[in-house]
C-alpha cells in the first residue's frame, strides 16, 4: 500500500472520528488552559496557488482539514502556534468559513485550542489525555485481539505477515515516515482480520491523540523503529498460537513503549505540555 493512499485513509478515519466526539468534549476543547511556558509560534507560510486539483472531489472544508491535520501531527506546526481565520484562509486562498470548520473538527480532535475573539492555538501535550487514550485504546485493542484469537488461520497469518515483511524492509532502510504508515496498517489490519474493521476507528481516534508523540519518538531514535518491529512481530507469532495470554503480554509490552517517549519528549521539549488541571 502506497504511503499516500494510506494517508487518504486515515483523513477518513479523522473525519469519522470527529463525529463521534460529544458536545462536553467541545466545550472541554474550547476551554483548555495552557501552560505558561508553552512555546508559542505564529503561523507564517506562503500563499497556495490552488488548495484544491480540478478532478479532487474532497470539499474545500475537507481540504483545509487535511492540510491542516497533516501539518499539525507531522509537528510542522508545533504546540503554541497561533493560527487565525483570516491568515489561513488567505493562505489557501478561501473564504472563512471552510476553515472556521476545519478549526472545529480539529478542536473536537483534541489538536486545536478554538477560543471566540482570541487566536486559535495548536494544542499542546496533555499528560491527563495522553493516559485517557492510551486507556481506551488498550481496552479496545485487547478485545478485538481476544477475538482474534478465536477465529485466526493460517491465511489470516500470512495477510498479516506480509505487513511485518514491509516493516523489516523499512527498518533496514530507516524509513520513519512509512514504518509509522505501516504501524497503522498493521493496527487495522488486525481489526480487519478480527472482523472488527470498524473497531480501528476508535483505535485510531486515541492512536491520534498520541502521534505527534510517535513522530518525535521514531525521528529521534533509530532504534525505535526496531523495537516496533520487534513487538508486531512478537504479537504476530502470539496470534499464530491462539494464545491470548500470550498475545495480551505482547501488546502490553508494545503499548506501554509510549512510556520512555513521553519522558523523553518532556525532557527535550518540555514548552509542548500543558499544565493538566489536577497538576501541583
Amino acid at each position: 500500500m502506497s504511503t499516500k493512499k494510506f494517508q487518504s485513509q486515515l483523513r477518513t478515519f479523522a473525519n469519522a472520528s470527529c463525529i463521534a466526539l460529544t458536545e462536553t468534549g467541545q466545550a472541554q476543547a474550547a476551554t483548555q488552559t495552557r501552560s505558561p511556558s508553552m512555546t508559542e509560534h505564529t503561523f507564517d507560510r506562503a500563499p497556495r496557488t490552488r488548495l484544491l486539483r480540478a478532478d479532487d472531489r474532497r470539499t474545500t472544508t475537507d481540504a483545509v482539514f487535511d492540510e491542516l491535520h497533516d501539518e499539525i501531527i507531522t509537528l510542522e506546526l508545533p504546540p503554541g502556534t497561533k493560527l487565525s481565520e483570516a491568515d489561513v484562509a488567505r493562505r489557501f486562498g478561501v473564504s472563512r468559513q471552510p476553515v472556521r470548520d476545519a478549526f472545529n473538527r480539529l478542536s473536537r480532535m483534541e489538536l486545536l485550542t478554538v477560543r471566540p475573539q482570541r487566536a486559535t492555538e495548536v494544542k499542546g501535550f496533555s499528560l491527563e489525555r495522553i493516559a485517557d487514550a492510551r486507556f481506551i485504546r488498550l481496552s479496545v485493542e485487547l478485545e478485538v485481539l481476544r477475538q482474534a484469537c478465536v477465529n485466526w488461520t493460517a491465511a489470516k497469518a500470512r495477510a498479516l505477515d506480509e505487513n511485518v515483511d514491509q516493516q523489516r524492509r523499512c527498518v533496514e532502510t530507516s524509513d520513519p515516515e512509512t514504518m509509522r504508515v505501516l504501524d497503522y496498517a498493521f493496527h487495522r489490519r488486525i481489526c480487519e482480520l478480527a472482523d472488527y474493521p470498524r473497531a480501528f476507528e476508535a483505535i485510531y481516534a486515541q492512536k491520534q491523540k498520541v502521534e505527534r508523540l510517535c513522530v518525535l519518538g521514531f525521528e529521534k531514535k533509530s532504534r525505535e523503529l526496531h523495537l516496533v518491529l520487534g513487538d508486531h512481530e512478537r504479537i504476530a507469532r502470539a496470534l499464530k498460537s491462539k494464545s491470548f495470554d500470550r498475545v495480551e503480554a505482547a501488546t502490553r509490552k508494545h503499548l506501554s513503549r509510549l512510556d520512555d517517549t513521553i519522558a523523553d519528549v518532556h525532557r527535550a521539549h518540555a514548552g509542548y505540555f500543558e499544565a493538566d488541571a489536577d497538576a501541583d
